[in-house]
């Protein structure tokens, strides 16, 4: 069963039912509605506002043209609540309707729960275009560390109000189950219930440092990778690198020697020449025009896993989840080598 919360009698809520909580008897003269505690569902807030119009234009008919319903719709809405009440809240007649002695006991308590419910919406009203609560946000390590943390400080310096919670982690998060706002992923979702939207290509590239290539020579065709040692890196470690062919893509398995769960650390092992790495562009863009790495095979084309922000299902984001999204396009937009061009020197065979 359904239930308000705070705002309403009995401490319960939600958007379309009420759980209206009966004294052990409720008294309206010498009226009495229930002899033990009764608890009623009232299914449809409709119900109750249809009730109250009824009463205040008196009639059925007035009620439907005051709502902009027909009066079948207005008589449908009056029997459900009746029945769900098991009481008869209105004497009716072809041109008007009166109170029983159960209904005014029971208008008096419907007007408390409309007056609630017409608050609590004035309320949210008043805050659409606030920015402020509680913004819970994950992201990849790496990423998360370089570009969202920069991100969030200069946010929060803008938007005071807002306390952030971040979480930064390479494996996949339950964005609902955990109650997640806003998660930074990379590829494609795997739960039909988020929705994405797309914030960068996230080329990626396959490198490795000078001093390993002249060792072990530069590879010149993707079978040439089980040849080499490759750091495999992800949570958990990847065991295949995909590269893009035609409208499809092929998978190679890779002649791994190094695992890691955190990307930082494989870079790191590249430049340190432990092997031939799989890097986002804007990770190893700066090794890259150094000459710290050195990108290989550029003629092959990892397939795309693209930097998108995830959320929940519904397309109505909190003010605070709206404007750090567009506050974290443009600080990426200004910070973050996303280029399609090569960043670097390239090996050629």
């Amino acid at each position: 069963m359904k239930s308000l919360r705070p705002t309403f009698p009995g401490g319960h809520q939600t958007p379309h039912c009420v759980d209206v909580r009966l004294f052990p008897e409720w008294q309206y003269g010498k009226c009495t509605l229930a002899k033990q505690e009764t608890i009623t569902v009232i299914e449809d807030l409709n119900e109750l506002r249809t009730f109250d119009r009824i009463v205040h234009g008196g009639s059925l008919s007035a009620a439907a043209r005051e709502l902009g319903i027909s009066l079948a719709v207005v008589s449908k809405r009056l029997s459900a609540l009746e029945r769900r009440l098991q009481v008869r809240l209105l004497n009716r007649s072809t041109r008007q309707a009166s109170l029983t002695d159960e209904g005014r006991l029971f208008l008096q308590h419907c007007r408390h729960v409309l007056d609630a419910v017409e608050a609590a919406e004035a309320a949210l009203e008043q805050r659409q275009d606030v920015v402020a609560g509680v913004l819970t946000l994950t992201a990849p390590n790496g990423f998360g560390r370089r570009h969202v943390v920069p991100a969030v400080r200069s946010f929060q310096r803008a938007h005071p109000g807002v306390r952030v919670h971040l979480s930064l982690r390479d494996e996949i998060v339950d964005v609902v189950g955990e109650g997640i706002e806003l998660a930074l992923r990379y590829g494609a979702l795997d739960d039909s219930r988020l929705v994405a939207r797309e914030l960068a290509p996230n080329r990626r590239v396959l490198c490795a440092s000078p001093d390993y290539l002249r060792e072990r020579g530069v590879p010149r065709s993707l079978a040439d990778l089980q040849q080499h040692d490759c750091i495999a890196s992800g949570s958990p470690p990847v065991s295949h690198w995909r590269f893009a062919q035609g409208d499809g893509t092929v998978s190679v398995p890779l002649a791994a020697t190094t695992l890691c769960d955190d990307g930082e650390a494989a870079q790191q092992l590249a430049v340190q020449g432990a092997g031939i790495a799989r890097k986002s562009i804007w990770d190893v863009a700066e090794d890259l025009h150094a000459g710290r790495l050195v990108e290989v095979l550029a003629d092959h084309v990892l397939a795309t896993s693209p930097l998108s922000a995830v959320h929940g299902p519904g397309k109505q984001l909190a003010p605070r989840v709206r404007v750090f999204l567009e506050h974290l396009l443009r600080h990426l937009q200004g910070t973050v080598a996303w280029g399609y061009a090569v960043a670097g020197p390239s090996a050629h065979p």
